[in-house]
């Protein structure tokens, strides 16, 4: 009896080998399960290095971004983000790119406070990895910022600050494109940022203080007066305590107030004088510093009025002292 040809099955009438792949002969059992699983593999690959699939990263292989959009850590939120992920799970992944320096590990691009939670729960954090340069980094971070209604205005404005010395290019097209503003809002945003940062630390988020607030703190303090005194405030009992908002407030008020104070003392006073049967007069003008007498007259009286006070002005002023000596002495 002839035996069957094993290869019967993969020859074509010619007995030559059929033109198919290698994969559909090893395409069976164990070894089906093993190229579906390298297919699955290489698709995740391309899809990680397209930043399309989330993954889960220990914590401790991530870094901080290079440049910040936050600076303030308001505990009680930190701690309410903390709590809705250890019930919740974290629903909402972070971006992270592969870091520019370091091989096998990675730099956050958005998402630090959700990874500070990972942390503190001991737990990996879900994460899209993307390649990207530094431009890219920061017009991504920017703009997912932009899409938040509740970033502080002092956090966007010092986040401008720090591109701006990135210096990406001369006109900062790429500040602009990244906080979504136009060149006025980036002036003033570079202004507030300039503020020293003593008073920006002291203050805080502060945040129901908009553009125009910050920008009025900005040009009180544009007189280098009105800076001990800031200093003085902001190391005040008391200060540190109240909320964000209030630490603002508080500072800009007590600047308003000895603006006003010192408007008032430096505020010239002015009064005339007309001798009792003269046909002179004479219009005083004082401040602290200076006084100014301007005598008036239809005839030369004035002119030789004048002449008299300049000429006797020693003796006046002899006697002046003289008075002013015994006054002081006067129990």
């Amino acid at each position: 009896m002839a035996r069957k040809n094993p290869f019967a099955n993969i020859l074509d009438d010619n007995d030559r080998p059929a033109e198919r792949s290698v994969v559909e002969y090893a395409a069976k059992g164990a070894s089906r399960s093993i190229l579906s699983t390298l297919d699955d593999m290489a698709a995740r690959a391309d899809k990680l290095a397209a930043g399309e699939t989330i993954v889960d990263l220990e914590p401790d292989t991530i870094d901080v971004s290079f440049v910040r959009d936050r600076r303030a850590n308001d505990e009680r939120e930190f701690n309410e983000l903390v709590e809705a992920v250890r019930e919740n799970g974290q629903n909402s992944p972070i971006l992270v790119r592969p870091h520019p320096k370091t091989v096998g590990r990675y730099m956050v691009v958005f998402g630090h406070r959700r990874l500070e939670a990972a942390k503190a729960l001991g737990r990996k954090v879900r994460a899209v990895v993307k390649e990207m340069e530094d431009r890219e980094h920061v017009l991504t971070l920017g703009q997912e910022n932009s899409a938040r209604a509740n970033v502080p205005f002092i956090e966007r404005a010092l986040f401008a600050a720090d591109l701006a010395r990135l210096r990406y290019d001369e006109d900062n097209a790429t500040i602009l494109k990244a906080l979504s503003i136009d060149r006025t809002t980036l002036s003033k945003m570079l202004s507030v940022a300039s503020l020293p940062a003593q008073v920006l630390d002291a203050i805080g988020e502060a945040k129901g203080i908009g553009r125009d607030r910050w920008y009025e703190l900005k040009l009180l303090m544009d007189k280098p007066s009105n800076h001990d005194i800031a200093f003085e405030v902001i190391k005040e009992d008391g200060f540190a305590a109240l909320p964000s908002d209030g630490r603002f407030d508080l500072l800009v008020r007590r600047l308003k107030s000895s603006a006003s104070r010192k408007r008032t003392q430096s505020a010239p006073q002015k009064r005339s004088w007309t001798p009792t049967g003269g046909s002179l007069s004479a219009d005083i003008t004082s401040d602290a510093k200076r006084f100014t007498l301007a005598i008036k007259a239809k005839s030369s009286e004035a002119r030789a009025f004048g002449d008299f006070l300049s000429e006797n002005l020693d003796r006046l002023y002899e006697a002046f002292r003289q008075d002013s000596t015994q006054l002081r002495e006067e129990p």
